[in-house]
């Protein structure tokens, strides 16, 4: 993969019946003060971050990652990695680390986490934001940003986790609410709830494409793409897939090879469409005022990146890969993805649970095993009675590993800065943690603007 690649999820929380629903905000405290004053699993914030994270919100992990309170909901961000595995694995360690808290505390059969971005209750959405570091110079002209947002919108037929039922934010045109059960399933948890291609601002006017100048690195030489679109997957082979192909794009970006006859006349509108359609035709209007098939939008950008980066290294052939076979298999043979492409895998859950107890989709039992269906918990959730094809099933056993909770990426900046949070862990004195620094009492703080440098010996000088 060759580029520094971060996701943020944000955790639903899901209390038993027996509890008085005000509990459902009192575990994401409980959980996060557990992990780092019981289990110790990083360095809790002595300083405000800013206005809405005083000291104690949160801190950084030994792996380099970050867990905090962000509105209510438990977030982390996984620690910078290099290559696509790390990302994945390092991504499922937050999973880690809440069921370890649970079953800890005792509580796993009272309080669930749920790796998912809609409230069905409230109609609310949380993100799962990708992170990609970009060169300062890419050229983001309003072709090639249309040519991206083409590719985002259409992403989501492999890199989408469904959802029973729809949601009708008022800025999506102020339209009215439909009646309910008018849309049964959806591709997309996030699409209903993004409003523009591209805007500054995240909670109250969702973008495909956040626009803050915050690259958390060398600003000369970086930028850092935010993106809001995704969705968060329970398949460690969608999250690759989701996270591999965008790199995989983003690098034709940058080398100016990046197809730019590839526009949507409405890439949020298109979004929306595409999740919203129930027959898989995925019909939307291109700027030219034709009508193609997201399928085949991604099989050009597959084509594109196919020709000018595949033998580059292993990790993008199987990119391409994988991307030429999921492609292939929606097409026609979509039973091959179960386990592997997370609306497909819940659709035919769903499917079956219907036939079985001869239910409708607009019974509420349906909400509720979609819901079950994120439960990170393994023994409970939905996901992981799956029965995936041989190779996608090895890919999702091999990335998930017990050590990404306290070893991090060791080819990165998240290297020295878990160095960091194991001495302060030690020591009992003031301290600053920053992605891009640290600083310990009134010493200089030690910048750290490459994130390809794990800065080992640099921190082990500073903290002498």
């Amino acid at each position: 993969m060759n580029r520094i690649v971060g996701l943020e999820t944000e955790y639903g929380c899901l209390i038993s019946e027996d509890q008085p629903q005000s509990q459902a905000d009192a575990w994401p405290v409980k959980v996060k003060n557990y992990l780092f004053r019981k289990c110790h699993v990083g360095a809790i914030d002595l300083h405000y971050r800013d206005y809405e994270e005083p000291p104690g919100n949160g801190g950084f992990l030994l792996n380099g990652g970050r867990l905090y309170l962000d509105m209510g909901h438990l977030e982390y961000s996984s620690p910078e990695s290099l290559n696509l595995r790390d990302l994945v694995s390092f991504d499922i360690a937050g999973d880690l680390l809440l069921n370890q808290a649970l079953t800890e505390m005792g509580v796993e059969d009272q309080v669930a986490f749920l790796k998912n971005n809609v409230d069905h209750h409230t109609g609310a959405t949380f993100g799962c934001h990708e992170n990609y570091l970009m060169h300062r110079e890419a050229q983001f002209t309003p072709e090639v940003l249309a040519s991206l947002l083409a590719f985002l919108a259409t992403r989501q037929i492999f890199a989408g986790s469904g959802r029973v039922g729809q949601a009708n934010p008022l800025a999506f045109d102020f339209e009215l609410p439909d009646r309910p059960g008018h849309v049964n399933f959806q591709i997309s948890q996030r699409a209903d709830h993004i409003v523009n291609d591209i805007y500054q601002w995240v909670q109250f006017n969702r973008a495909i494409i956040n626009a803050r100048d915050e690259p958390l690195a060398d600003y000369r030489k970086y930028r850092r793409l935010h993106l809001l679109i995704g969705d968060s997957n329970m398949s460690p082979f969608a999250t690759a897939l989701k996270v591999g192909t965008t790199v995989c794009v983003l690098t034709l970006l940058e080398e100016n090879l990046l197809p730019t006859h590839i526009a949507l006349r409405d890439a949020v509108l298109a979004t929306r469409e595409i999740s919203r359609d129930p027959d898989g035709k995925w019909l939307v209007e291109m700027d030219d005022g034709t009508r193609q098939d997201a399928l085949d939008i991604q099989y050009q950008f597959l084509q594109y990146a196919h020709h000018h980066l595949s033998g580059q290294d292993e990790e993008t052939d199987w990119i391409l890969e994988s991307w030429s076979f999921t492609l292939d298999a929606i097409r026609s043979k979509p039973e091959l993805l179960i386990g592997g492409v997370d609306w497909i895998s819940k659709k035919w859950l769903l499917n079956t649970f219907m036939e079985e107890e001869g239910l409708s989709w607009q019974d509420p039992w349906l909400q509720s095993l979609d819901l079950e269906y994120h439960n990170i918990n393994p023994s409970k959730g939905l996901f992981f009675a799956l029965k995936p094809a041989k190779a996608i099933g090895e890919f999702n056993a091999a990335v998930r590993r017990d050590d990404s909770i306290r070893i991090p990426p060791q080819n990165t900046r998240a290297k020295g800065r878990s160095r960091a949070v194991a001495q302060f862990q030690k020591r009992n004195l003031p301290y600053i943690i920053n992605w891009d620094s640290i600083a310990l009492e009134s010493q200089d703080y030690l910048p750290m603007p490459d994130p390809f440098n794990p800065y080992d010996d640099e921190v082990v000088f500073f903290l002498r």
